[in-house]
């Protein structure tokens, strides 16, 4: 699972890069992005890309068992490829529907390694693509406003020590399909991203920190 990825350019950048309006006023700002917080998406409108700012992940909400009270909604922020197209789950309806898919800019993400309690920052970077899109969903809600989610396959071998799942990574000549074509077509591009074209950073900052050294990135596969 990713709950934490950083985005170390500008929105200019990020709209160049993807070729994308520029969002509308907003507060938030590039950087590192928690499950729960606000981050940027590119997303298909009348046609043209648009980069929008949007609560990362999807409310769910459940009944404490104890009181039978509705509890607050929880964001799920990842998608799994084998629900992407279950009638029972969360995402189908969005990931049939071109225009609920979206690009999510990043430049790494974290996964959290170590001992319970001690657990550091592991964060792995796309080393051809310094500026990367993640395959996303998005809707609007009643609860966050427009919200999205990324979506996940299993991880490669060699990432597998680290977590066993890892986000669909795009190369840049199928942004178009994520974000136009029809879902079989789509779901071509649901896949691992090659280990040999994916770098790890293991630092000692603690998971739970907004903040620490890093130490040099070391190249998979």
């Amino acid at each position: 699972m990713c709950n934490l990825v950083t985005m170390k350019a500008s929105v200019d950048e990020v709209a160049s890069a993807f070729r994308a309006r520029r969002p509308k006023a907003t507060n938030a700002a590039p950087g590192d992005v928690w499950k729960g917080g606000t981050g940027f998406v590119v997303r298909e409108d009348a046609g043209a890309r648009v980069m929008d700012t949007m609560h990362w992940g999807f409310p769910r909400h459940s009944v404490n068992k104890r009181t039978g009270a509705p509890n607050k909604p929880t964001p799920v922020n990842n998608a799994r490829d084998d629900k992407l197209m279950s009638p029972y789950g969360l995402w189908r309806e969005w990931f049939v529907a071109p225009a609920h898919r979206c690009l999510i800019p990043f430049t790494a993400f974290a996964e959290a390694e170590g001992p319970a309690g001690a657990m550091t920052k592991t964060w792995i970077s796309v080393t051809d693509q310094p500026l990367a899109a993640w395959a996303g969903l998005w809707r609007p809600t009643d609860e966050w406003g427009d919200c999205y989610t990324g979506v996940m396959v299993d991880a490669t071998a060699e990432l597998f020590d680290i977590h066993d799942r890892m986000p669909v990574i795009l190369h840049p000549d199928e942004h178009d399909a994520w974000l136009r074509a029809p879902a079989a077509e789509a779901m071509t591009l649901v896949r691992q991203y090659s280990a040999a074209l994916l770098g790890v950073e293991r630092t000692d900052e603690p998971w739970s920190a907004r903040g620490g050294p890093a130490q040099a990135a070391l190249p998979l596969g």
